[in-house]
């Protein structure tokens, strides 16, 4: 499944109408000729957006000193997020344009886990940070073709474990611990320039998170899932920059 889901998520983003063209031909018979000139992307700015996401996250699951369910087995989730964010950007050329960027996203991403075993949770997605580069090409003064790179971490809730037959909670507040690690990041994106100062940006982000163990406590024995999660996302929303426009 994280196959299908990587190929999905660098697909690549429907483009975005770019900004009013400035008008053509037209003179003041007494004045000089104004040259409209396009957007400098140089400068620090702000960004808000919404978006949905997909999880899959391999696991196994162990018992103290032995192997309970040796064969990978795939658990997965969806659901929207919104993502704030703060960066800076700097036009090199004409043509070429890279950046460092921050963003946090808050989530709602639902899924299960199953011990494979007898006991089911829900987990979610429920927040990540971003930090890293961006670099981009200028189609038009102002359409940005971009990538970014980076490292991440993330956190899924635990919750309350069921038996996996019957539904039923299991009793003695057993419950699946919460899961937090860190990864690396590929994105893309479109970003398109609109007016003074404003800017729509669309944006699909590939994650990969490393492995670690969540505790299904409250149960006799206790056993640990090595949980293996892989994120995409995709976004769309506002950016304002705060020195592109003199």
């Amino acid at each position: 499944m994280r196959r299908h889901l990587a190929s999905v998520v660098v697909a690549s983003l429907a483009a975005l109408a770019s900004g009013p063209a400035a008008a053509d031909g037209y003179e003041p018979a007494t004045s000089a000729t104004i040259v409209e000139r396009g957007p400098t992307w140089t400068g620090f700015y702000g960004n808000a957006g919404l978006g949905y996401g997909i999880w899959d996250a391999e696991t196994t699951t162990y018992a103290p000193g032995r192997c309970v369910s040796c064969a990978q087995t795939d658990n997965g989730g969806k659901g929207w997020l919104g993502e704030v964010g703060v960066g800076y950007d700097y036009q090199f050329t004409s043509r070429f344009v890279a950046g460092v960027l921050f963003n946090y996203d808050f989530s709602s991403m639902k899924g299960h886990t199953s011990d494979a075993v007898f006991t089911t949770a829900e987990t979610s997605s429920d927040n990540t940070w971003f930090i890293g580069i961006r670099a981009g090409w200028l189609m038009t003064p102002d359409i940005l073709n971009y990538w970014s790179v980076g490292y991440t971490q993330t956190h899924f809730s635990g919750g309350a474990l069921h038996n996996s037959y019957t539904g039923a909670v299991l009793p003695h507040n057993a419950r699946l611990e919460s899961y937090s690690a860190g990864g690396w990041f590929i994105g893309g994106g479109l970003e398109v320039a609109m007016h003074n100062g404003w800017f729509w940006r669309s944006e699909a982000r590939y994650a990969d998170y490393r492995d670690e163990a969540r505790t299904e406590s409250g149960i006799s024995p206790v056993f640990q899932l090595n949980f293996d999660p892989v994120v995409g996302t995709a976004t769309s929303g506002i950016v304002y920059k705060f020195d592109c426009c003199h």
